[in-house]
This record gives C-alpha cells, sequence and structure tokens, in this order.
C-alpha cells in the first residue's frame, strides 16, 4: 500500500485535520499522481458535514485535483511518468452500460465511482485531494496543458465542467441570450465560457455590488434582480437560463424571464425543494431542466478549449491549514471566485 497524508474530517460535527492514511498500489491500468493543487468546492462543506446523504467517514474531500505523474502501470498507454495530469468528480465507472458507452459516464447506469464519499467497486472508501498522492485507473485521468496555471487550473476539474457541459448540450452560442444566475464559483466559470462560445451574457444577481466584477469577467448586461424595474425589463428575453444558486430561490420569477422555447437549467444545489407554478412552463413552452459534470471525454474537450483560449479559473491560493476558515469564507461569499489549496503546505 501507498502511504498517504491528508486532511480528514472524523465525523459530521469535527473540523478538518491532519490524518494519514493508504492508497491502493498502482495496478496495470493505474496511474499515481503527485498531487500540487486541489480546488475548494462548496459541495465539499456539504459532504463532510452531512447535508445531502449519510457519509463514508473519515472523509477526505476534494474533487479538483491537478499534479505530476510519478508512476504509471505496466498497461497505461496515453500517459507517462512527468506529465501533468487532472482528476474530477469521479474515478469509475461500470464502463460499459449504455450511458457510459455514449461517454456520459457521469450518468452510469450502476453509479460512477465518485474521487471521495464513496466505495470504489471493490468495496473500499474513496479519498479525495485535500491529500499529497491518488492513485486512480487511466480512463479517468485527464491530460493538463503546460501553457495554463495549474492552480487556476484545478477548479476547471468541477466548476469548469459543471457549466461547460449544459452549455454545449444545448449548444448555447452566437445569436443567443444567456443569463447566469449568481457570481460565485460556477458563475464565474459560466460567464467565461458564455462569452467565449459568443453569446451575449447578462449576470442576474441580489448583489448590486457585483457589476462591475461581472463586466470584468466579460459579462455584456447585469441586472440586480431585487430591482422590480430591472426584472420586468428583461421579461420574456432569454433563451437560456444557467442557474447556479445553491440557496433556495424564486423559479417562476425567472422562467419570467425565458422567451418562448426557453429553457433554465439548474446546476445549483440547493437544500430544499424547489418550487414552480406549472403555468411558467405552459406559459412559453418553457423548460426547467438540470444538469451534473460532463463525462471524461467532454471534460478534456472543455481543458483543450480551456488551454486554447486561455480560460481559467479566478482563485485565491491557500495553506491547507486555512481550510476552515476558507470554508466560513466561502459561506459569506468572501472569495473570487474559487479557493485553491497548495498543497506543498501539506506537512
Amino acid at each position: 500500500m501507498i502511504q498517504a497524508k491528508g486532511y480528514a474530517a472524523q465525523t459530521p460535527e469535527t473540523d478538518l485535520a491532519p490524518w494519514s492514511f493508504e492508497r491502493r498500489e498502482v495496478g496495470p491500468h493505474d496511474i499515481q499522481i503527485e498531487i500540487q493543487y486541489c480546488g475548494v468546492c462548496h459541495s465539499d462543506l456539504h459532504q463532510i458535514k452531512n447535508d445531502w446523504f449519510p457519509g463514508v467517514f473519515p472523509m477526505v474531500p476534494g474533487h479538483e485535483i491537478v499534479g505530476k505523474i510519478v508512476k504509471v502501470g505496466d498497461h497505461v498507454k496515453n500517459f507517462k511518468v512527468g506529465d501533468l495530469a487532472g482528476i474530477g468528480c469521479m474515478v469509475d465507472s461500470c464502463q460499459v452500460c449504455e450511458n457510459c458507452q455514449e461517454g456520459l459516464e457521469q450518468y452510469c447506469l450502476e453509479g460512477n465511482t465518485q474521487t471521495y464519499n464513496n466505495l470504489d467497486r471493490s468495496g473500499v472508501p474513496t479519498y479525495g485531494g485535500y491529500s499529497n498522492t491518488i492513485v486512480a485507473r487511466e480512463e479517468f485521468v485527464l491530460h493538463i496543458s503546460d501553457k495554463l496555471s495549474l492552480a487556476a487550473t484545478a477548479p476547471l476539474l468541477c466548476a469548469g465542467i459543471t457549466t461547460y457541459s449544459p452549455l454545449r448540450h444545448w449548444k448555447v452560442g452566437k445569436g443567443h441570450k444567456l443569463a447566469v444566475v449568481g457570481l460565485g464559483g460556477l458563475g464565474h466559470m459560466a460567464v467565461k465560457f458564455g462569452v467565449a462560445f459568443g453569446a451575449e451574457v447578462t449576470v442576474l444577481s441580489t448583489s448590486a455590488s457585483k457589476e462591475a466584477a461581472a463586466k470584468e469577467l466579460g459579462a455584456h448586461h447585469f441586472v440586480v434582480t431585487t430591482d422590480k424595474e430591472q426584472v420586468k425589463a428583461v421579461r420574456n428575453k432569454f433563451d437560456f437560463i444557467l442557474d447556479t444558486v445553491s440557496a433556495v430561490h424564486d423559479i417562476d420569477m425567472y422562467q419570467s424571464m425565458l422567451r418562448v422555447n426557453g429553457v433554465q437549467i439548474g446546476v445549483g444545489v440547493p437544500p430544499a425543494k424547489l418550487e414552480v407554478a406549472p403555468f411558467s412552463l405552459i406559459g412559453g413552452r418553457r423548460s426547467l431542466a438540470g444538469s451534473g459534470i460532463g463525462g471524461i471525454q467532454e471534460t478534456q474537450e472543455m481543458l483543450d478549449f480551456c488551454a486554447e483560449h486561455n480560460i481559467v479559473s479566478d482563485i485565491e491560493l491557500i495553506d491547507i491549514k486555512d481550510i476552515t476558515a476558507a470554508y466560513e469564507r466561502m459561506l459569506k461569499g468572501d472569495v473570487r471566485y474559487r479557493f485553491v489549496i497548495d498543497i506543498a503546505t501539506l506537512k
């Protein structure tokens, strides 16, 4: 077994703290990565606190992982020692069901294996990227370009692909009016991708103070959703709304902003059920949809697109010992726009 160290929550009631554990040995189809940076996702906090479902403890969070390959299995074909590589939200799937065969491993009919807070197919707990090393199957490892800042690339493995995938699925681009709800870790990536794809992008936010930041990211317009007159002015305007908000909010208000046949796509995960009036949908043949992360092929496509167009996340690099304080700031929205842990600080 490979000796590893990281930060773990021992129970839902305890903060993250140093913890030593073991990774499996590198098998014929495996790759071992020396982790250099790991992004901090809002879902990390939800999962260590059991907000969504009972967790697997001790829990090492982190699914925005980048680093350097230090060992490859005998049968690995597409990677070599020294390559930069990344791992996102999943590390395995059945690979044979119809969804996996279509490159939709995130929707594996048997359930994909999550990078952490999950059991692998042999029943062993998975541990994430708040650690110094990780071992995964070649099929779930991604090539990382050396053209981009490695630390700022880490959040692309979740925040990036979570926004890229629905925009590509619905073919959002030139001639479309796209609204992005929320300007956080997900929202700021949605703005960057929407602009890069040629859409006219509007940010919808409850915070008027975020307008300048939205414009700096490339947004063409900004609407304060607590201002009734501004909301009225954008009724029936948008072809698509990408909703990144993880708090309970008024779906009907956003539906009123869609044109006929418009689509509101949810990628945030509020803690309670969302309510929608049927006439909000029927009145304009509007749709309310959802999207998760992308498959491995699509995630690689996204990383390649980012390398070509110089797109990364806006980050704040932190020492791993400051993770609890970072969570507290994240809950207050006090980060532009993603914390990334420098794993070199893991002593």
